[in-house]
Protein backbone atom coordinates (compact mmCIF):
# COMPACT_ATOMS: atom_id res chain seq x y z
CA UNK A 1 0.00 0.00 0.00
CA UNK A 2 0.98 3.24 -0.84
CA UNK A 3 2.18 6.05 1.47
CA UNK A 4 -0.33 8.30 -0.70
CA UNK A 5 -3.07 6.17 -0.52
CA UNK A 6 -2.84 5.92 3.09
CA UNK A 7 -2.87 9.24 4.35
CA UNK A 8 -6.45 9.30 1.92
CA UNK A 9 -7.57 6.42 4.33
CA UNK A 10 -6.80 8.12 7.42
CA UNK A 11 -7.90 11.45 6.07
CA UNK A 12 -10.90 9.65 5.43
CA UNK A 13 -11.46 8.60 9.07
CA UNK A 14 -10.96 11.29 10.95
CA UNK A 15 -13.47 13.05 8.31
CA UNK A 16 -15.76 10.17 9.21
CA UNK A 17 -15.22 10.64 12.89
CA UNK A 18 -15.85 14.28 12.65
CA UNK A 19 -19.19 13.87 11.10
CA UNK A 20 -20.12 11.14 13.75
CA UNK A 21 -19.62 13.93 16.23
CA UNK A 22 -21.44 16.53 14.71
CA UNK A 23 -24.04 14.06 13.88
CA UNK A 24 -24.66 13.34 17.16
CA UNK A 25 -24.43 16.89 18.79
CA UNK A 26 -26.94 17.69 16.36
CA UNK A 27 -29.61 14.83 17.68
CA UNK A 28 -28.95 16.11 20.95
CA UNK A 29 -29.17 19.57 20.01
CA UNK A 30 -32.89 18.71 18.03
CA UNK A 31 -33.79 16.27 20.81
CA UNK A 32 -33.35 19.34 23.60
CA UNK A 33 -35.68 21.63 21.17
CA UNK A 34 -38.26 19.20 20.54
CA UNK A 35 -39.08 18.75 24.50
CA UNK A 36 -38.57 22.09 25.56
CA UNK A 37 -40.43 23.82 22.69
CA UNK A 38 -44.25 22.65 23.55
CA UNK A 39 -44.26 24.60 26.89
CA UNK A 40 -43.91 28.13 24.81
CA UNK A 41 -47.63 27.00 24.19
CA UNK A 42 -48.31 27.50 28.11
CA UNK A 43 -46.71 30.32 28.65
CA UNK A 44 -45.04 32.80 26.87
CA UNK A 45 -41.17 33.46 25.88
CA UNK A 46 -41.01 36.58 27.77
CA UNK A 47 -43.05 35.42 30.95
CA UNK A 48 -40.80 32.37 30.65
CA UNK A 49 -37.36 34.08 30.96
CA UNK A 50 -38.19 37.06 33.13
CA UNK A 51 -41.11 36.02 35.01
CA UNK A 52 -40.06 36.12 39.18
CA UNK A 53 -41.45 32.81 40.02
CA UNK A 54 -40.75 29.36 39.59
CA UNK A 55 -43.57 27.06 40.90
CA UNK A 56 -43.99 24.29 38.49
CA UNK A 57 -46.09 22.18 40.80
CA UNK A 58 -48.56 24.62 41.89
CA UNK A 59 -52.22 25.09 40.61
CA UNK A 60 -51.74 27.17 38.60
CA UNK A 61 -48.44 26.55 38.16
CA UNK A 62 -45.70 29.34 37.31
CA UNK A 63 -42.71 28.89 34.80
CA UNK A 64 -40.92 32.14 35.74
CA UNK A 65 -36.83 31.21 35.59
CA UNK A 66 -35.78 34.44 35.93
CA UNK A 67 -34.18 33.69 39.56
CA UNK A 68 -32.59 30.67 38.26
CA UNK A 69 -30.69 32.77 35.33
CA UNK A 70 -29.99 35.75 37.83
CA UNK A 71 -28.87 32.23 40.03
CA UNK A 72 -26.40 30.81 37.10
CA UNK A 73 -25.49 34.68 36.19
CA UNK A 74 -23.87 35.86 39.84
CA UNK A 75 -22.48 32.73 40.85
CA UNK A 76 -20.87 32.55 37.88
CA UNK A 77 -19.75 36.32 37.94
CA UNK A 78 -18.41 35.40 41.34
CA UNK A 79 -16.18 32.60 40.71
CA UNK A 80 -14.54 34.11 37.93
CA UNK A 81 -13.44 36.83 40.20
CA UNK A 82 -11.89 34.81 42.37
CA UNK A 83 -10.40 32.21 39.42
CA UNK A 84 -9.44 34.43 36.99
CA UNK A 85 -6.77 36.24 39.12
CA UNK A 86 -5.56 32.71 40.07
CA UNK A 87 -5.17 31.17 36.73
CA UNK A 88 -3.77 34.04 35.02
CA UNK A 89 -1.34 34.86 37.37
CA UNK A 90 -0.03 31.13 38.31
CA UNK A 91 0.05 31.11 34.46
CA UNK A 92 2.13 33.71 34.38
CA UNK A 93 4.41 32.20 37.43
CA UNK A 94 4.84 28.95 35.80
CA UNK A 95 5.47 30.31 32.60
CA UNK A 96 7.99 32.54 33.02
CA UNK A 97 8.94 33.14 36.28
CA UNK A 98 9.08 29.58 38.05
CA UNK A 99 12.45 27.54 38.19
CA UNK A 100 12.20 24.51 35.87
CA UNK A 101 12.10 22.50 39.07
CA UNK A 102 8.63 23.96 40.41
CA UNK A 103 7.76 24.53 37.10
CA UNK A 104 7.21 20.53 37.10
CA UNK A 105 5.67 20.16 40.24
CA UNK A 106 3.03 23.25 40.22
CA UNK A 107 1.76 22.53 36.15
CA UNK A 108 0.66 18.76 36.77
CA UNK A 109 -0.93 20.01 40.22
CA UNK A 110 -2.96 22.44 39.18
CA UNK A 111 -4.16 20.32 35.92
CA UNK A 112 -4.64 17.37 38.53
CA UNK A 113 -7.34 19.84 40.13
CA UNK A 114 -8.94 19.30 36.74
CA UNK A 115 -9.32 15.62 37.18
CA UNK A 116 -11.52 16.17 40.72
CA UNK A 117 -14.66 14.67 40.37
CA UNK A 118 -17.24 17.61 41.23
CA UNK A 119 -19.24 15.63 43.39
CA UNK A 120 -15.78 15.49 45.49
CA UNK A 121 -15.49 19.00 45.13
CA UNK A 122 -19.34 19.40 46.23
CA UNK A 123 -18.60 16.90 49.31
CA UNK A 124 -15.95 19.35 50.68
CA UNK A 125 -18.69 22.71 50.06
CA UNK A 126 -20.85 20.66 52.10
CA UNK A 127 -19.09 19.46 54.92
CA UNK A 128 -16.19 21.52 54.92
CA UNK A 129 -16.82 25.17 53.87
CA UNK A 130 -20.19 25.12 54.66
CA UNK A 131 -20.20 24.73 58.37
CA UNK A 132 -17.12 27.46 58.67
CA UNK A 133 -19.03 30.08 56.93
CA UNK A 134 -22.13 29.63 58.87
CA UNK A 135 -20.05 29.69 62.05
CA UNK A 136 -17.95 32.07 61.20
CA UNK A 137 -19.88 35.13 59.49
CA UNK A 138 -23.16 33.73 61.99
CA UNK A 139 -25.36 32.41 58.74
CA UNK A 140 -28.35 30.58 58.85
CA UNK A 141 -27.03 27.83 55.98
CA UNK A 142 -23.68 27.89 54.84
CA UNK A 143 -24.92 26.55 51.18
CA UNK A 144 -24.89 30.26 49.39
CA UNK A 145 -23.39 31.88 46.51
CA UNK A 146 -20.15 32.27 48.59
CA UNK A 147 -19.80 29.00 48.74
CA UNK A 148 -20.66 27.97 45.56
CA UNK A 149 -18.57 30.32 43.61
CA UNK A 150 -15.27 29.21 45.66
CA UNK A 151 -15.88 25.56 44.38
CA UNK A 152 -16.57 26.57 41.04
CA UNK A 153 -13.28 28.68 40.72
CA UNK A 154 -11.61 26.08 42.17
CA UNK A 155 -12.99 23.88 39.24
CA UNK A 156 -12.18 26.87 36.62
CA UNK A 157 -8.86 27.61 37.82
CA UNK A 158 -7.04 24.40 35.91
CA UNK A 159 -8.58 25.37 32.40
CA UNK A 160 -7.97 29.28 32.73
CA UNK A 161 -4.86 28.40 34.06
CA UNK A 162 -3.50 25.75 31.44
CA UNK A 163 -5.05 27.38 28.22
CA UNK A 164 -3.38 30.81 29.77
CA UNK A 165 -0.30 29.05 30.28
CA UNK A 166 -0.01 27.87 26.34
CA UNK A 167 -0.89 30.69 25.02
CA UNK A 168 1.97 32.46 27.02
CA UNK A 169 4.52 29.38 26.46
CA UNK A 170 3.63 30.34 22.32
CA UNK A 171 4.81 34.02 22.65
CA UNK A 172 8.04 33.51 20.36
CA UNK A 173 10.79 33.86 22.42
CA UNK A 174 12.19 37.04 19.91
CA UNK A 175 9.81 38.84 21.09
CA UNK A 176 11.54 38.60 24.56
CA UNK A 177 14.93 38.72 23.48
CA UNK A 178 14.15 41.76 21.83
CA UNK A 179 12.48 43.19 25.25
CA UNK A 180 15.44 42.33 27.05
CA UNK A 181 17.75 43.92 24.62
CA UNK A 182 16.22 47.36 24.79
CA UNK A 183 16.59 47.39 28.15
CA UNK A 184 13.28 46.00 29.60
CA UNK A 185 13.31 44.31 33.24
CA UNK A 186 11.47 40.78 33.65
CA UNK A 187 8.32 42.55 34.80
CA UNK A 188 8.35 44.78 32.08
CA UNK A 189 8.73 42.24 29.80
CA UNK A 190 6.25 40.26 31.01
CA UNK A 191 3.63 42.64 31.07
CA UNK A 192 4.18 44.83 28.28
CA UNK A 193 5.32 42.60 25.96
CA UNK A 194 4.17 38.60 26.78
CA UNK A 195 0.61 39.11 28.27
CA UNK A 196 -0.15 41.27 25.31
CA UNK A 197 0.97 39.22 22.64
CA UNK A 198 -0.55 35.91 24.56
CA UNK A 199 -3.54 37.77 25.11
CA UNK A 200 -5.97 35.84 22.55
CA UNK A 201 -5.29 32.98 24.20
CA UNK A 202 -6.04 34.45 27.82
CA UNK A 203 -8.96 35.83 26.90
CA UNK A 204 -9.74 32.73 25.59
CA UNK A 205 -9.30 30.81 28.46
CA UNK A 206 -11.21 32.96 30.87
CA UNK A 207 -14.75 32.93 28.43
CA UNK A 208 -14.18 29.09 28.46
CA UNK A 209 -13.69 28.81 32.24
CA UNK A 210 -16.62 31.16 32.69
CA UNK A 211 -18.58 28.81 30.32
CA UNK A 212 -16.63 25.40 32.65
CA UNK A 213 -18.51 27.61 35.73
CA UNK A 214 -22.09 28.40 34.13
CA UNK A 215 -22.77 24.85 33.08
CA UNK A 216 -21.75 22.95 36.17
CA UNK A 217 -24.48 20.75 37.61
CA UNK A 218 -22.92 18.55 40.43
CA UNK A 219 -21.25 21.63 42.73
CA UNK A 220 -24.22 24.14 42.32
CA UNK A 221 -26.89 21.48 43.24
CA UNK A 222 -25.12 20.27 46.80
CA UNK A 223 -23.77 23.77 47.51
CA UNK A 224 -25.89 26.28 46.35
CA UNK A 225 -28.72 26.39 48.89
CA UNK A 226 -31.45 25.44 46.18
CA UNK A 227 -33.60 28.70 46.84
CA UNK A 228 -35.72 29.84 43.67
CA UNK A 229 -35.58 33.40 44.41
CA UNK A 230 -33.34 36.61 43.55
CA UNK A 231 -31.14 36.90 46.12
CA UNK A 232 -29.93 40.45 48.09
CA UNK A 233 -27.15 39.75 49.63
CA UNK A 234 -23.61 37.37 48.65
CA UNK A 235 -24.86 34.74 51.62
CA UNK A 236 -28.44 34.29 50.24
CA UNK A 237 -29.10 30.67 48.57
CA UNK A 238 -29.75 30.43 45.01
CA UNK A 239 -30.85 27.69 42.20
CA UNK A 240 -29.01 27.90 38.85
CA UNK A 241 -30.30 26.39 35.75
CA UNK A 242 -28.29 23.17 36.31
CA UNK A 243 -29.25 22.80 39.52
CA UNK A 244 -33.13 23.09 38.90
CA UNK A 245 -32.56 21.18 36.26
CA UNK A 246 -30.90 18.11 37.67
CA UNK A 247 -32.97 18.14 40.75
CA UNK A 248 -36.36 18.27 39.54
CA UNK A 249 -35.71 16.05 36.34
CA UNK A 250 -36.33 12.96 38.22
CA UNK A 251 -39.53 14.08 39.60
CA UNK A 252 -41.18 15.84 36.54
CA UNK A 253 -43.81 13.60 34.62
CA UNK A 254 -42.76 12.49 31.60
CA UNK A 255 -43.71 14.84 28.29
CA UNK A 256 -46.18 16.95 31.53
CA UNK A 257 -45.50 21.03 31.42
CA UNK A 258 -42.80 20.82 34.23
CA UNK A 259 -41.24 18.28 31.97
CA UNK A 260 -41.28 20.74 28.96
CA UNK A 261 -40.06 23.37 30.86
CA UNK A 262 -37.12 21.85 32.58
CA UNK A 263 -36.15 21.00 28.61
CA UNK A 264 -36.60 24.70 28.15
CA UNK A 265 -34.36 25.73 30.88
CA UNK A 266 -31.55 23.63 29.10
CA UNK A 267 -32.58 25.69 25.67
CA UNK A 268 -31.75 28.69 27.53
CA UNK A 269 -28.91 27.23 29.39
CA UNK A 270 -27.35 26.17 25.60
CA UNK A 271 -27.70 29.92 24.27
CA UNK A 272 -25.66 31.64 27.59
CA UNK A 273 -22.92 28.91 26.73
CA UNK A 274 -23.07 29.11 22.94
CA UNK A 275 -22.30 33.00 23.59
CA UNK A 276 -19.62 32.33 25.83
CA UNK A 277 -18.15 29.84 23.24
CA UNK A 278 -18.87 32.67 20.32
CA UNK A 279 -17.75 35.82 22.50
CA UNK A 280 -14.34 33.35 22.73
CA UNK A 281 -14.13 32.78 19.07
CA UNK A 282 -14.39 36.49 18.43
CA UNK A 283 -12.11 37.65 20.97
CA UNK A 284 -9.64 35.23 19.76
CA UNK A 285 -9.75 35.76 16.13
CA UNK A 286 -9.89 39.73 16.79
CA UNK A 287 -6.60 39.80 18.62
CA UNK A 288 -4.87 37.34 16.67
CA UNK A 289 -5.69 39.84 13.38
CA UNK A 290 -4.63 42.58 15.70
CA UNK A 291 -1.63 41.15 16.10
CA UNK A 292 -0.82 40.35 13.36
CA UNK A 293 -1.25 43.95 11.73
CA UNK A 294 0.76 45.36 14.62
CA UNK A 295 3.51 42.30 13.81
Amino acid sequence: MSRKLKEIIIKNIFFLFALISIFILGLIVVFLFREGLPIFKVVSVKDFIFGNEWYPTYNPPDFGIWPLIVGSIIVTLFASVIAVPLGVLSAIYISEIAPPLMKEILKPVIELLAGLPSVVLGFFGMVVLAPWLQETFDLPTGLNIVNVSIILAIMAVPTISSISEDALYSVPREFKEASYALGATRFETIAKVIVPAALSGISTAVILGMARAIGETMVVLMVAGGAAAIPESIFDSVRPMPASIAAEMGEAPFRSNHYHALFATGMVLFFITLFFNLIADYISTKFKEVGSGTL
